[in-house]
């Protein structure tokens, strides 16, 4: 023990490790605040201290490493209105030239509206290449078979029945 200003002050205390093992050795606080000590014992103090600070940090704010929950997306959507599902007209109407302005509007929004409708009618009676292809080829034998003569009817039954296997007699082994 050393002395101070007419005080006592440990040189050195001991403290249990963090398994309660091994004791360990530390200066006093007092004693490390002295300026020609704080240069031997500050940049070890300052890295114990952010390593504590890092554990408090990570044990007060844990985090579970999943993938994002789609609980904000919601599976139905909103209306605040009953006019998309009615299919109702444009709200405000003028009859016989009485508000060109809004005549104009809901010619274009007719305009519009049945510009998509028959769009979506093409998109579904639209045929693709590939689709074409596949019937044109299926038809070209079925309606080919229709316009055969006799001669032809029986060359292309006796290449149809040597494409078909015939029965095997199953032999007599055991």
């Amino acid at each position: 023990m050393r002395q101070q200003n007419g005080k006592r002050m440990p040189i050195e205390t001991t403290h249990c490790g963090a398994n309660g093992s091994k004791p360990e050795k530390s200066i006093a606080s007092p004693f490390v605040q002295l300026w020609f000590m704080q240069k031997k014992y500050g940049a070890e103090n300052a890295a114990e201290e952010e390593e504590a600070l890092r554990s408090k940090v990570d044990e007060d704010h844990w985090v579970l490493d999943l993938p994002e929950l789609a609980a904000n997306e919601s599976k139905y959507e909103l209306e605040t209105s009953f006019v998309p599902f009615e299919d109702l007209q444009f709200g405000r109407f003028s009859f016989k030239g009485m508000n060109p302005a809004i005549e104009k509007l809901t010619a274009n929004l007719q305009a519009k509206k049945e510009n998509e409708e028959s769009e979506a009618r093409e998109k579904e009676l639209e045929v693709t290449d590939e689709e074409m292809a596949s019937r044109y080829a299926s038809l070209v034998g079925t309606i080919g078979k229709k316009f055969n003569t006799k001669r032809n009817r029986t060359s292309t039954m006796e290449e149809s029945d040597a494409k078909k296997r015939k029965f095997l007699k199953p032999s007599d082994e055991s």
